[in-house]
């Protein structure tokens, strides 16, 4: 799961992607499912050279990678608030030759973050569900004023947990992440949470089943300016 942040207690925290940090990508890559449902996002985002994407809650820079590697052209920005997960991406992203720019930063940032961006294309992998229900509020509000009309986001992150099994798998992810933190993703409020901050034409696209429950993957835009009308 990527790196995001977690607030606790009135603080601003974040939860540590994993303790060994050599570890940590396999143990995603097997447990998620993670090439499925990447390679779906990525058909989703359909990255081509005019964008300027922004990952939130970027981690590693797994998906930053392949983005660079579709789309060699397309503009990159990463966002997390682990500087140590930061390092390890600009590690990763160089030795691959892809340039993107990297940024501390906690969902709520993302408008402060990629002003003066441009950015017509938001994405976020496996973040959502980590974050207290006001921090998935601000979240997408801060993305929501990011983007200009017509601007899109895509997320993947554990939704509606549909059937008994799922929600028993599940079950590992909110023992980790916390059961208040997680919960609401389960009981799919994500598509609500989207319309709520004033995105338009809100869709789960897909949902892949993993050894840790569902994982939906989401697609939303910002509204184009109305038109007026003569009267």
């Amino acid at each position: 799961m990527e790196t995001t942040d977690n607030i606790r207690s009135g603080t601003r925290g974040f939860t540590p992607a994993f303790p060994l940090l050599g570890a940590y990508d396999p143990i995603v890559a097997m447990l998620t499912r993670e090439s499925t449902w990447r390679r779906a996002l990525l058909r989703q985002l359909d990255p081509q050279a005019s964008d300027v994407i922004a990952d939130i809650g970027c981690g590693t820079g797994s998906f930053l990678r392949l983005l660079g590697r579709t789309s060699r052209h397309a503009e990159l920005i990463g966002i997390d608030p682990d500087p140590a997960i930061l390092q390890r991406a600009r590690r990763k992203l160089g030795l691959a030759k892809v340039a993107a720019r990297l940024a501390p930063g906690y969902l709520r940032d993302t408008q402060a973050l990629l002003e003066g961006t441009r950015a017509r294309k938001v994405v976020s992998s496996l973040v959502f569900h980590q974050v207290p229900i006001e921090e998935k509020r601000a979240g997408l509000a801060a993305i929501h004023a990011a983007l200009g009309p017509g601007g899109e986001l895509h997320v993947a992150d554990y939704g509606l947990q549909r059937t008994r099994l799922m929600r028993a798998l599940f079950r590992t992810v909110q023992h980790i992440d916390g059961y208040e933190n997680t919960q609401p993703n389960a009981d799919g409020i994500l598509p609500e949470l989207m319309e709520e901050a004033g995105f338009v034409s809100v869709r789960e696209t897909a949902v892949v089943p993993t050894l840790t429950g569902s994982i939906s993957l989401y697609h939303a835009i910002r509204a184009p300016h109305a038109t007026q009308t003569e009267d």
